[in-house]
């Protein structure tokens, strides 16, 4: 109970304090657990070529519904050019639709709904997409393509397509390390090359029992961009409590 306490302090503490959507991106995996409970705090922060920062936040509680739902809900704060704001909801929803290792490639499928909270002339945003993930002895590989609609007020843009990918090595429980890439290439039946933001760099992983099946995990990458549209780097930091 204490840690719960704790980690509800930490949330509330930095979502009155911090706080762009893409920054704090991390890498979804298809895998559920049935009755797992967690908090979780997401931290990023992008630096653009021209030297301006943008940051986000966010902080959220989910549930696995069954062993293969499970669903979360988030609060995000945003930090651009000095002004801060609570700016999105967002639920979300990972269905786990196969079998952990029964088959060469685990799959699962995700939902995502972002609505905004201080602006009502911002537009909403849907994202579904494909996770995948392969096991090798230590080394697990993951590799999710997503697709992104804006609808509502101001929602002109079509469908974008994205993708995520991740290679780690399980070296202890406490300490794992790789790489991971995210990017962006614009509409899904146009791809715009000029404008495409492409990062990755390398990472950390790692999962600390505190008992009573309670658990500390961590994950933290810094992503250099790789393309004109991406920013020159980004810092992305994620912690959850699971119990």
């Amino acid at each position: 109970m204490r840690y719960r306490s704790l980690l509800l302090f930490i949330l509330g503490a930095v979502l009155n304090n911090i706080a762009l959507a893409g920054s704090a991106d991390y890498v979804y995996t298809p895998t559920v657990e049935a009755g797992e409970r967690e908090f979780d705090v997401k931290y990023g922060s992008a630096k653009q070529a021209d030297g301006t920062e943008e940051q986000v936040i966010s902080a959220g509680g989910g549930y696995g519904v069954s062993e293969f739902w499970f669903t979360e809900v988030y609060l995000k704060r945003e930090i651009a050019q000095g002004i801060s704001n609570l700016t999105i909801g967002e639920w979300e929803n990972k269905f786990q639709l196969t079998e952990t290792g029964k088959y060469a490639v685990d799959v699962g499928l995700l939902t995502e709904f972002e609505a905004p909270l201080s602006d009502s002339n911002e537009p909403y945003e849907f994202k579904f997409g494909a996770l995948l993930q392969r096991e090798y002895g230590k080394v697990q590989l993951n590799g999710n393509l997503l697709f992104e609609r804006k609808f509502g007020h101001g929602a002109g843009a079509p469908t974008e397509i994205g993708y995520q990918w991740q290679a780690k090595y399980r070296w202890q429980p406490t300490l794992e390390f790789g790489a991971q890439g995210i990017g962006e290439l614009g509409k899904w039946d146009e791809w715009e090359h000029d404008d495409q933001a492409h990062r990755m760099g390398p990472a950390v992983f790692g999962k600390v029992a505190l008992g009573n099946h309670q658990y500390i995990k961590y994950n933290s990458a810094l992503l250099f961009g790789v393309s004109t549209g991406a920013p020159a780097h980004t810092f992305r930091f994620q912690a959850e409590y699971e119990f």
